[in-house]
């Protein structure tokens, strides 16, 4: 059975400084660079970076993040988490990512899906009640185009392609690609038809719940006969010297965060109970390393993963101690989990 690997994913969230002032997004773009690259040094699998169009996040287009990292470091792999395919042309994703992958010596990932938030459409002049059939358009399409050979393909919601050979190839002859999923087992089965790699967005609640979407993939590739890979999931937390101190830097920022997208989709204001309750029982992994590594550990093993991904920012958690939490998830957390799971 393949090691259980290990990512560290952001949005760009734009931190505050030492001395609390808010940093320029230019500032945080290049934080998250630096970011990455204590990763590779400590040992992370992947770097993963989410694509937004709101203020409160820096990382529009990962794929140009994604780039620049890709010249200070060797070895982490560098993906997306995720790319709005919605929103966006199948083929420039394609040849952006491939073009990353080049830069890289073949470490680029795509992680394709349809976003938590939906400002990409009216920006980009997309229609929202194409919500479905965008996604489902673009994904079949994007499918085609992994193959590296030329593409004949027509839909409703983009100009058709006529044996359309796509520049530039990736040495490896395949473009790493998984779908992300919320929680829908439309889009768990559908990511089975196509052969895709699977990462569960799994952001709050019992892990556990989860399980069955594993289990549906593998039945789903076993009955379409694609090949059922490892399971990843993404989840939010933050790692400090103890448990109290993680939760003390992480819980005011997020409670800024939590509330201002609340405040878009009719959420009551979260209380420091609530976000007391979701770090000891449900999908927030916040503590110490011991606190947090044993939570993983049961997580992976109830879910049935062979990829975690901590999401290490959720608001503007200062660079200070976001570079701390790093440190330990790697030098930390990921040998306690491979301890905990060995033995």
């Amino acid at each position: 059975m393949p090691e259980l690997e290990f990512g560290l994913d952001t949005f760009g969230d734009v931190p505050e400084d030492d001395s609390g002032a808010l940093v320029s997004h230019a500032a945080a773009i290049r934080q998250v660079v630096d970011e990455a690259v204590l990763a590779e040094q400590v040992g992370v699998d992947v770097i993963a970076l989410g694509e937004h169009h709101r203020p409160e996040y820096s990382i529009s287009t990962p794929e140009t993040v994604l780039a620049g990292i890709a010249t200070r470091t060797s070895r982490i792999r560098l993906a997306s988490g995720v790319t709005v395919l919605s929103s966006d042309d199948p083929v420039r994703v394609f040849q952006r990512f491939a073009t990353v992958d080049a830069m890289s010596n073949g470490r680029a990932e795509v992680i394709l899906g349809r976003g938590s938030f939906t400002e990409s459409f009216p920006l980009f002049g997309y229609d929202l009640s194409d919500y479905d059939v965008l996604f489902e358009e673009k994904i079949e399409l994007f499918v085609k185009l992994l193959d590296e050979k030329p593409v004949t393909w027509s839909g409703t919601k983009r100009a058709p392609l006529d044996n359309a050979d796509v520049f530039p190839k990736t040495e490896s002859g395949r473009l790493t690609t998984w779908v992300g999923v919320g929680g829908s087992p439309q889009s768990v089965v559908r990511t089975a038809r196509y052969g895709l790699p699977l990462m569960l967005a799994i952001i709050g609640g019992q892990p556990g719940r989860f399980a069955p979407y594993t289990d549906l993939y593998r039945r789903a590739s076993a009955q379409f006969g694609t090949n059922a890979y490892p399971v990843g999931m993404h989840s939010p937390g933050f790692i400090a010297d103890t448990d109290e101190e993680a939760k003390e830097i992480y819980w005011p920022h997020y409670r800024i965060m939590r509330n201002r997208i609340g405040a878009l989709r009719g959420w009551p204001p979260i209380r420091r109970a609530e976000f007391d309750a979701e770090v000891e029982q449900g999908s927030l992994y916040i503590g110490s390393p011991e606190t947090v590594a044993r939570k993983i550990a049961r997580a992976v093993s109830t879910v049935g993963v062979g990829r975690f991904d901590l999401i290490y920012t959720a608001g503007a958690q200062p660079i200070s101690a976001r570079l701390r939490a790093i440190e330990l998830y790697g030098t930390k957390v990921v040998p306690m989990v491979r301890d905990i799971l060995a033995g």
